[in-house]
């Protein structure tokens, strides 16, 4: 498995990416693979001890994120979908950084399922000091009046329900300066013309994120937001048409799609004790904003 070099991550060639169309999409399956951490991050020790739980932690960000905890002392359950290599994978690499890795195979839009995964993480590993709420799906839509009920159902489940079934089963189980991050997106602030659902969840999670610190700081539970703009993930393969990717990411200030390596790091920062006076706020990484915008 590919990592970034220690140098800065360039332009990606995406020409032969090919579209996997199937939600939320495999990483091992790509031409292209996303670096997930670069080789000369130095672990810290920022969150030794500590004990993460992450949604959507087989690949993608989530992947990313998983590692960059590892390699900070964590232990780390992911939560996944389906994809199974991935998620394997994921525990590898998770495990060869010294981490204990717990890997919960369910679906974040069924309460039971997250009653379970948070009550299995508490178990195996004694405590649960992070939950990263990172589980997503998008659909690219051409028309507006082509999104079914369906679609937008499916989304939000996933996408807002998912987030609300983690915290409410996480946060009676978290103690003082217990850290939960939900990832949102840039759409939550700019919109999107073809994620219009995938936006509106987004914009929810960061309302969520906000009214959840202002009752959660009474118990010194910190809750924060990381708004990625385009990030290479298997997320995009999957949702785009193959011609669609060779401008992916080339419409912000650095002209590039962002890595998740370069997302991960801020998860990092809002989980350890360096962001102990941050809460209810939204970090963007997002290349430095749209052109235009």
């Amino acid at each position: 498995m590919a990592m970034a070099t220690g140098s800065a991550p360039g332009k990606i060639n995406q020409e032969t990416e090919q579209a996997q169309h199937h939600q939320p999409g495999n990483e091992h399956e790509m031409t292209n693979k996303p670096l997930f951490i670069r080789e000369n991050y130095r672990g810290a020790g920022k969150l030794a001890g500590r004990k993460a739980l992450i949604t959507g932690g087989d690949s993608g960000i989530g992947r990313a994120v998983a590692v960059h905890f590892a390699r900070e002392g964590a232990d780390v359950a992911i939560v996944y979908l389906q994809e199974d290599v991935d998620a394997s994978d994921t525990q590898q690499l998770i495990e060869k950084e010294g981490g204990k890795c717990l890997v919960l195979r369910g679906d974040v839009g069924d309460t039971t399922f997250c009653e379970e995964a948070v009550e299995t993480t508490v178990d195996r590993f004694g405590a649960l000091d992070i939950l990263v709420n990172n589980a997503a799906e998008q659909h690219s839509v051409e028309r507006l009046e082509d999104i079914t009920p369906e679609q937008v159902e499916a989304t939000f489940r996933t996408n807002v329900f998912g987030y609300f079934n983690m915290l409410r089963a996480a946060t009676p189980r978290m103690k003082k300066g217990s850290r939960i991050i939900n990832t949102s997106s840039v759409t939550a602030h700019r919109g999107s013309a073809h994620l219009i659902d995938y936006s509106a969840t987004k914009g929810a999670i960061e309302s969520l994120t906000r009214s959840a610190a202002s009752q959660l700081a009474e118990r010194s539970i910190y809750v924060n937001c990381v708004a990625p703009g385009p990030i290479w993930t298997p997320l995009i393969p999957a949702t785009f048409p193959t011609d669609a990717l060779k401008e992916f990411g080339k419409d912000v200030l650095l002209k590039r799609p962002g890595q998740p390596c370069e997302v991960a790091t801020c998860f990092v920062f809002l989980a350890s004790e360096d962001s102990s006076y941050i809460t209810g706020q939204t970090i963007h990484v997002n290349g430095g904003g749209y052109l235009g915008i």
